[in-house]
């Protein structure tokens, strides 16, 4: 006999998920106490893939095309355990909140989705695939292997990240250039023998400024945004002038963009300023990579770039979504809005063309917090709302 799939019980695999950490790259120990507690469920087809993204399936009564539910499995890093108010690994419920890290990004509602698609077995217009994800937190490594391998094929795809109870259908996206500067590394007590990689650093960060004032804008996601967060130098040392000087950017870029347009733009902007280079010095635009390794042992070496995406606010899935979610309190349909942050949406609807949206219980400003939290009731609410909103999507792209 399957588990009860009730609210309570979903809470109390919430909890046990948040006790469990799994930064970027260690879910292992997470991902298999989800497979777990689908198998107990009564999901279907239930598999771990070669990423170590965990999935199964609810069979549904129709042949509507199929719901993807996705939440990831990482989390960020807890930080200083003595600034958490509560325990970040406690699970703990107090004052009406289910505290500890992960707790609305994203255990909570990943223990919501697995248990809301259970309790529409044999209910929903189609299937519900269930396919929580391995390594958002650095850029989707998880959702691109998923999608990219053609292992599951849904009509939409529903984003379990927090909108405190509203519909969400969309983000701006996120990339890391980097410009190095390479020179000749000397004493600092001979600068003549050598050549300063410092000496280009500040008009290249004047261009980074020039760009920064001459960005994109879109009505609702706003305006594509960069900046120099960054600059490490080599070697490090007091008393040696430096060979090497890398600047990182962090851009939020609206969708559409790519590698090579974006490193386009700062070669340009950075000619404007520098429109030759000093003998002994070269200068280099590159995207920011990154090694990564997912817990089956699978690696990836992949440009740090995690695409944006933007749905119709006036498509008739979102319009069906917002309606069947309603609002919390007073009447009415769910605010359409966007998000202000990244999520797998970005290679979901923005790489690979599915209807996606997004919506979950859970305050925004309380992730990657220390005072990460969800509160019980409106967890209780947003659960209530997932088959409604299932359902909506569902039939909306059958018709």
């Amino acid at each position: 006999m399957s588990k009860d799939a009730s609210f309570e019980n979903a809470l109390a695999f919430a909890a046990d998920l948040i006790r469990i950490p799994g930064l970027p790259g260690e879910e292992g120990e997470v991902a298999g106490r989800v497979k777990a507690e689908m198998d107990a469920l009564g999901l279907e087809d239930i598999r771990v893939d070669n990423a170590g993204n965990v999935i199964g399936v609810a069979r549904g009564r129709g042949d509507a095309p199929a719901a993807l539910l996705n939440c990831h499995m990482d989390v960020v890093a807890e930080g200083d355990h003595d600034e958490w108010e509560v325990p970040p690994f406690s699970g703990e419920v107090r004052d009406g909140f289910l505290h500890g890290r992960g707790a609305m990004d994203i255990k909570g509602p990943l223990a919501l989705q697995t248990y809301a698609a259970a309790s529409m077995i044999g209910e929903a217009p189609g299937d519900v695939v269930v396919a929580h994800t391995v390594l958002e937190e650095r850029g989707g490594l998880g959702m691109k292997h998923l999608l990219e391998s053609g292992s599951v094929t849904p009509g939409v795809v529903v984003i379990g990240e927090a909108t405190n109870g509203d519909v969400c259908i969309g983000h701006r996206g996120r990339a890391e250039v980097e410009v190095s500067v390479t020179g000749l590394a000397g004493h600092a007590s001979v600068p003549r023998r050598a050549h300063n990689a410092l000496d280009l650093v500040g008009d290249v960060l004047g261009s980074i400024r020039d760009l920064a004032e001459n960005q994109p804008s879109d009505p609702l996601l706003g305006t594509s945004s960069l900046i120099a967060t960054m600059i490490d130098v080599l070697p490090e040392s007091r008393n040696v002038i430096p060979d090497s000087a890398v600047v990182t950017i962090d851009w939020r870029i609206l969708p559409g963009s790519d590698d090579e347009s974006l490193m386009s733009l700062v070669r340009e902007a950075i000619s404007s300023r520098i429109p030759e280079i000093p003998d002994g010095l070269s200068l280099d635009v590159r995207m920011a990579t990154e090694r990564q390794r997912t817990y089956t042992g699978l690696v990836e070496e992949r440009s740090l770039l995690t695409p944006g995406f933007m749905m119709d606010a006036n498509d008739p899935m979102i319009l069906a979504a917002a309606e069947a979610v309603g609002r919390r309190q007073g009447e009415g349909a769910a605010t359409i809005r966007p998000w202000q942050f990244a999520t797998d949406g970005g290679w979901s609807c923005g790489v690979y063309g599915i209807p996606t949206v997004g919506f979950a219980p859970g305050e925004e400003r309380f992730a990657h917090t220390n005072r990460e939290r969800i509160n019980v009731e409106e967890a209780r609410w947003g659960f209530e709302r997932y088959p409604f909103l299932i359902s909506a999507v569902q039939q909306s792209l059958a018709v």
